[in-house]
């Protein structure tokens, strides 16, 4: 073999192991006993040791200094072979096994603290995991930012300041809509009912399949935090139900669906390579977002959406013109996943600032409660009334995801930017969502973003979909466009 086949053939097995790996985390949060906690952290701590060597085989250095591309896929995963290995042979093994193991087993303690509503139960843990990432943001930054070495993990080439700056450009003309839409005089009706699990999950099903999902390659399970694994022949998602809001289970399906056919979309010929997956969480969260919200909760889509819960569930009580407003109503709440588009990047905000204060030792993981607590008070004008609606709500921190909060929100800013492009491409595009019939836009994406799996940058893959550079502009032009008619009067 030629050396670039030999590295090719090397990483086709390390990308297998990574996909076992995968599926037994999917397995971890869906169906494992939670008495397996402590085996599966073995078990992940030591496929995850293998990993590891494979990522830092020596061989893989030698090959680097040989091997000649013949095309950009070639060239591509050369660039993303070359990162990985110098980022994992930075990594010491004994500290990548540790994390492997700590965050097992820190996932099942989070989960039982947040059932209990007791964040103290879960902070040793969590600083141990902190510690850890401390450890680990050290050996990768190379005397640079610790919290960039993290967040490069997620989105390769974005810095913590550079984020900053785009968020703090969002953040006055969030606030702002967000407190003209709250203090408007007509405001949207709650939903009100109570609405059978069963039948969430079989319209969720159909929503799934309508959005392009491919279930003779994935399934449909529940979980406490919804999510997407696998890629490939394999992506599987979850959502979740609560008889008092359909929404919930429906909108978080959608979601994972945009993450899923995004996975099941790249290439095939990319399958078990470095480009055989979306090339960053960014990217990777504009599709979900986009399927979600651009698409999912626009006027035209919600008008065929309120017939099909009216078909599940009977009357609803409500014209397509009042459901449309109530898909987008506006609320207080405490859970970023619950949250309206408005306020959804000032959950994110708050969560980005205070693991960057972590990471860089200001923030001691045992007082985030209380800060956390506090942010929420100046940011949303009132305090969460217990754990599990503040510092406990999500399961990233305890399986060491620091650095990936910021992608949801710059997820946001290029759905932002795909979606202007869409309607550009497709003026006919509300006449097809009011039939259920979101493929135009989902081809669109398929074609223009997600087939190219890890080929392009992640803002080169916005860019070339989109013919500009990514801004938070069109985000904001739409979110103010959108609530200013739904609170308008």
């Amino acid at each position: 073999m030629t050396p670039y086949e030999a590295l090719m053939d090397h990483q086709r097995e390390t990308e297998v192991l990574g996909q076992i790996a995968g599926r037994l985390g999917w397995d971890q949060e869906t169906m494992m006993p939670r008495g397996a906690a402590e085996q599966r952290g073995e078990e992940l701590g030591v496929l995850e040791g293998m990993l590891h060597a494979r990522r830092t085989d020596p061989r893989i250095g030698d090959w680097l200094e040989k091997a000649d591309a013949s095309d950009p896929a070639g060239e591509a995963n050369l660039r993303h072979i070359r990162r990985s290995f110098e980022r994992a042979a930075r990594v010491p093994a004994r500290l990548a096994q540790a994390l492997a193991r700590e965050t097992s087993v820190a996932q099942g303690k989070w989960a039982e603290a947040r059932e209990a509503d007791d964040f103290a139960a879960f902070a040793p843990i969590l600083t141990r995991i902190v510690e850890l990432k401390r450890e680990e943001a050290a050996a990768l930054s190379g005397g640079g930012d610790p919290y960039d070495a993290l967040l490069d993990d997620y989105e390769p080439g974005a810095t913590g300041d550079t984020l900053s700056a785009m968020f703090d450009a969002l953040r006055p003309r969030l606030i702002a809509l967000r407190d003209r839409c709250l203090g408007a005089t007509r405001q949207p009706a709650a939903l009100d009912g109570t609405f059978d699990t069963e039948r969430q999950l079989l319209l969720s099903r159909k929503l799934a399949v309508a959005f392009g999902y491919d279930l003779d390659r994935g399934r449909i399970d529940r979980a406490v935090h919804p999510f997407s694994s696998g890629s490939g022949m394999d992506v599987r998602i979850t959502t979740r139900t609560d008889p008092a809001d359909p929404f919930n289970c429906l909108y978080s399906t959608i979601h994972e669906v945009g993450h899923a056919c995004y996975e099941q979309n790249i290439d095939p010929a990319y399958l078990f390579t470095p480009l055989g997956q979306g090339v960053s969480m960014g990217v990777h969260e504009s599709q979900s977002r986009l399927y979600e919200n651009q698409l999912g909760r626009c006027s035209a889509f919600t008008g065929w959406l309120h017939g099909q819960m009216a078909d599940q569930f009977g009357d609803l009580g409500m014209d397509r013109d009042a459901f449309y407003g109530t898909v987008n109503r506006l609320h207080k709440g405490f859970i970023r996943t619950e949250s309206d588009e408005v306020q959804y990047n000032l959950h994110v905000l708050l969560r980005f600032d205070l693991e960057r204060r972590m990471i860089s030792g200001d923030l001691a993981p045992r007082d985030l409660e209380d800060a956390w607590n506090a942010r929420f008070e100046d940011d949303f004008g009132y305090l969460p009334p217990s754990a599990s609606k503040g510092c406990l709500q999500d399961v990233h921190w305890s399986v060491g995801l620091f650095g990936y909060f910021p992608t949801y929100t710059l997820g946001n800013v290029y759905a932002g930017c795909l979606n202007a492009a869409i309607r550009d491409a497709i003026p006919d595009l509300d006449d097809h969502l009011a039939q259920g019939d979101p493929t135009p836009a989902t081809n669109w994406l398929r074609d223009h973003v997600q087939v190219y799996g890890g080929l392009y940058r992640p803002r080169e893959v916005i860019a070339r979909a989109t013919g500009s550079e990514p801004d938070e502009g069109p985000l904001l032009d739409y979110l103010e466009a959108k609530f200013g008619a739904i609170y308008a009067g």
